[in-house]
């Protein structure tokens, strides 16, 4: 079974979107989306989607994005995941859409159809995602960081709609790849696939009982109802590089949690990322963190989302060697056992 027959047997009245032209626009009228006169005449992937589906549409009159949730993760489509996480993008660009220190960061919101789990987006103009910083020399600009830390301290500030989903089926999903399958002993992902050694180098920690509850505890507080709205994935493949400079794209994990997790997740990528010291000092003084935000905890995030990276199944471009990951992963468990870095 190919995975628009399976797509179709699990929502056989949905609309499957694919490349085709004609299909596209007859959808696309049916919902209303399209203007007088408009119509599609081409269709490309932007680019390769980790959680979505997504197409560019090119009308005679301008272009936008398209992305469609389906029952799997698009990268890993043996992964299940919930549709109803492309409700919670929708709602999240809605609720920010009027909160002028984040609009310029993220497209606007031109539609969303829950009953074929499809949301159309402004398209923000060709660009590249920041998975280069994983690259030797590369470095974040300073425009870069005034935008990730402007967009961050805002949104942890956000007045938070209450009727904002929990989006705990995509917790549950991000839980899991987090906060347990990587400190599985035995997990059927061997490591040594990724770089000789790496399985080997990973199993003090896949064994280490104390480090695995002090992880597991702090599952429990992303799983938690926190009190500040978090984009949930904020990481260099999440930020858009495009002519107008930084955007911020792909809220499908958002939810209401800790601040510290959205921090702890940006630091963990700028360390992976080998960034220098003067964008983590630049960076820790331009994030204003909100009443209540715990340092330890952060700490704690930092070192999870390292580790998780280094020895989980979400593997990323990274350039460093063995040596190096050993030297970060040690770290990274330091800071899970309660050694704070210090902002």
């Amino acid at each position: 079974m190919d995975l628009k027959q399976r797509f179709q047997q699990a929502f056989p009245a949905a609309f499957f979107l694919e490349k085709d032209i004609k299909a596209v626009n007859n959808y696309l009228q049916q919902q209303n989306w399209l203007q007088a006169g408009e119509m599609v005449i081409a269709l490309e992937k932007p680019g390769e989607g980790n959680m979505n589906f997504v197409l560019r549409a090119t009308t005679n009159q301008r272009s936008f994005i398209l992305k469609q949730a389906r029952p799997w993760v698009e990268k890993f489509p043996q992964i299940d995941a919930p549709v109803e996480r492309v409700a919670v993008e929708a709602q999240f660009f809605q609720t920010l859409q009027n909160v002028d220190s984040i609009n310029p960061y993220i497209p606007k919101c031109l539609g969303f159809d829950a009953n074929n789990f499809m949301l159309a987006t402004e398209d923000l103009g060709k660009g590249a995602d920041y998975s280069f910083l994983y690259q030797k020399d590369n470095l974040l600009t300073d425009a870069d960081i005034d935008g990730l830390t402007q967009y961050l301290s805002a949104l942890h500030r956000v007045t938070i709609p209450t009727d904002f989903p929990t989006n705990l089926a995509m917790r549950q999903l991000n839980h899991e790849h987090i906060f347990n399958f990587p400190y599985l002993a035995e997990n059927g992902f061997n490591l040594d696939d990724v770089q000789a050694g790496l399985q080997a180098a990973a199993m003090p920690y896949k064994r280490n009982v104390a480090l695995k509850a002090k992880i597991k505890a702090c599952g429990a507080i992303y799983l938690a109802q926190g009190k500040h709205l978090l984009h949930g994935d904020f990481y260099p493949g999440s930020w858009l590089k495009v002519k107008d400079g930084l955007k911020v794209i792909d809220p499908e994990f958002g939810f209401v949690g800790p601040a510290e997790f959205d921090l702890g997740v940006l630091f963990a990528h700028l360390l992976m990322a080998e960034q220098s010291s003067a964008v983590f000092k630049t960076v820790a003084e331009k994030y204003q963190q909100p009443i209540g935000f715990q340092e330890g905890l952060f700490s704690q995030f930092v070192g999870i989302e390292i580790l998780r990276r280094l020895i989980g199944i979400a593997q990323l471009p990274l350039s460093l060697d063995l040596t190096a990951k050993k030297r970060l992963m040690e770290q990274a468990a330091k800071w899970i056992m309660e050694e704070k870095i210090t902002l």
